[in-house]
């Protein structure tokens, strides 16, 4: 096929070739056509731009999976700006200091969100007032849809390629921007380089898929395979609050080809009453991808034996990856994670920095070609996680088999991974040890049959003689207080001492082990 016949790629491209194509599904069945996002999208630039944001600026996002949220994403991603986007199940003082950290600009959010959204005021220096929006009403906000519906639809000059930082916890319990250069590209040659979907899963530029989007967009992964789906000219059909039955049901429904979940949505639609899974017709699928946290091997077989040979599997992070696994490389190798993508490189070292051999368990090292990243306002950080040969980790423990096949065998140093969240305990402990009687704490996670794992809290006392349950429940609804629900412990025990060592650090593993004795932790 010559040049001129190449499929166009690129959401601004297919939008103008073809404005009437469906474009995007939402969570009630609105659907919205390319012509009509673009011309939101359009809208948006026009109207950030007029409050003065320039190349390299911060957008803040706190919004549902919505058109709303697929406009201001494509809007950042044409104007040279950072979309920063929020987590919605954090709490109001975890939201306002990720707008502030990050410098935003401007901040879009939903009155939706009210008690978390108003906790961002005049005290973020770089946002001022008339760049707090919301889509609903909210004090204090101006409205979105007001606001970018007063500019024209007509495409901006000046279009240039844009990025997010999205933000993840560090050992601190501090949530990190994890920040990159700026394509130096207009955004429409950026647009058609998202070959993400191609790379991974072989998907060709011009065929018919229809991707389901059934996490928040928040989620650095879901946000990344809906904007390679609208890249690629695909219907995106976004899921609100996710359900088994819901999921089923879209698929059959909207004919979905291509997903991306995680292993507690495999339990939940596994659980679900034989005849009822069995009277949804999934055989459309062609590519689901998992990722985010360990998927049992049984479960992973029954999934391959319900929807066939169409469920994939990587391993990445929020600052990069990464691996593949394909059906057929999984069902040889039961338990990995896959090989290297083709634009990464995959090395196992051990504390010294040698690169160990097949078979040898190490620190797991990833590089991404020349791509790079640092954590927004932490170079210690930054320095930390890369080496001199441009090579970066998370943490994670694992091996390679002789066949350069990743197999990961532990995870990064007391994260705690919930239903495929990363849940980090230092932030948890920061809070509990503010409250009045709490001596000492450690928060790690225990397990958990539908979850994998939930949140405990060890708690040292102040005054011993203090122990009850009315003191537990206070201590779990001060933390609910103060974090997002996902991170709230979900019991407390409560010790006369807590171990530590002379030095004072805290001897984590004493706690765990007994809840994991007689459990294989490893990822198989």
């Amino acid at each position: 096929m010559s040049e001129q016949q190449q499929p166009v790629t690129g959401f601004y491209a297919l939008a103008q070739l073809e404005p009437e194509a469906l474009c995007v599904i939402e969570p009630d069945g609105t659907e919205h056509t390319r012509g009509a996002i673009l011309g939101n999208v359009h809208r948006i630039t026009h109207a950030l731009r007029g409050l003065g944001l320039e190349r390299g600026d911060v957008v803040a996002m706190l919004l549902p999976n919505s058109a709303e949220a697929i406009g201001l994403i494509l809007a950042v991603m044409q104007s040279g700006w950072h979309l920063v986007p929020i987590n919605w199940h954090l709490a109001g003082d975890e939201v306002a200091y990720i707008v502030e950290d990050s410098g935003a600009r401007a901040f879009v959010a939903h009155s939706r969100f009210e008690d978390a959204v108003t906790a961002v005021t005049d005290d973020v220096p770089t946002l001022p007032a008339e760049a707090r929006f919301s889509v609903g009403a909210l004090e204090g906000y101006r409205d979105w849809l007001t606001f970018r519906d007063g500019h024209p639809d007509t495409a901006p000059d000046d279009r240039t390629a844009g990025g997010f930082m999205n933000y993840t916890s560090g050992t601190t319990g501090r949530p990190k921007g994890v920040e990159r250069p700026l394509p130096e590209v207009d955004a429409d040659t950026q647009a058609s380089l998202s070959g993400f979907l191609n790379y991974l899963f072989g998907i060709q530029p011009g065929e018919d898929h229809v991707h389901l989007a059934v996490a928040p967009l928040y989620h650095t992964a879901v946000m990344q395979f809906v904007l390679a789906a609208l890249q690629f000219g695909h219907t995106v059909v976004l899921m609100d609050k996710w359900t088994p039955e819901g999921t089923l049901e879209r698929i059959e429904r909207y004919r979905v080809t291509t997903s991306h979940m995680v292993p507690t949505m495999f339990n939940r639609m596994l659980k679900l009453p034989e005849d009822e899974r069995r009277r949804y017709d999934v055989s459309s699928l062609t590519h689901v991808i998992h990722s985010a946290a360990p998927c049992p091997v049984p479960t992973k077989h029954a999934m391959l034996e319900w929807w066939g040979p169409v469920v994939y599997e990587y391993y990445a992070a929020t600052e990069g990856g990464g691996t593949l696994a394909t059906p057929e490389d999984w069902l040889r190798k039961p338990g990995t994670v896959g090989n290297a993508w083709p634009i990464s490189e995959i090395k196992i070292l051990d504390d010294d920095g040698n690169e160990l051999p097949a078979g040898e368990i190490g620190t797991v090292w990833m590089k991404m070609g020349d791509r790079t990243f640092e954590y927004h306002g932490d170079e210690d950080k930054t320095k930390r996680t890369w080496n001199e040969q441009g090579f970066f980790t998370v943490g994670d423990v694992g091996e390679l088999d002789e066949d350069g096949f990743l197999f990961l065998r532990d995870r990064k140093v007391d994260m705690i991974i919930s239903g495929g969240v990363n849940i980090y305990p230092a932030e948890i402990e920061s809070q509990l040890l503010q409250h009045e009687a709490v001596l000492d704490c450690a928060v790690f996670g225990v397990p958990n049959d539908d979850w994998g794992e939930e949140v405990k809290a060890a708690v040292q006392l102040v005054d011993p003689d203090a122990v009850s349950d009315d003191l537990a429940e206070e201590l779990i609804a001060y933390c609910r207080d103060h974090l997002g629900g996902y991170k709230v412990p979900r019991t407390i025990d409560f010790h006369a001492e807590l171990p530590r060592t002379a030095t004072g650090k805290l001897l984590k593993r004493e706690l765990r082990a007994p809840y994991w004795e007689g459990r294989d932790s490893a990822l198989v």
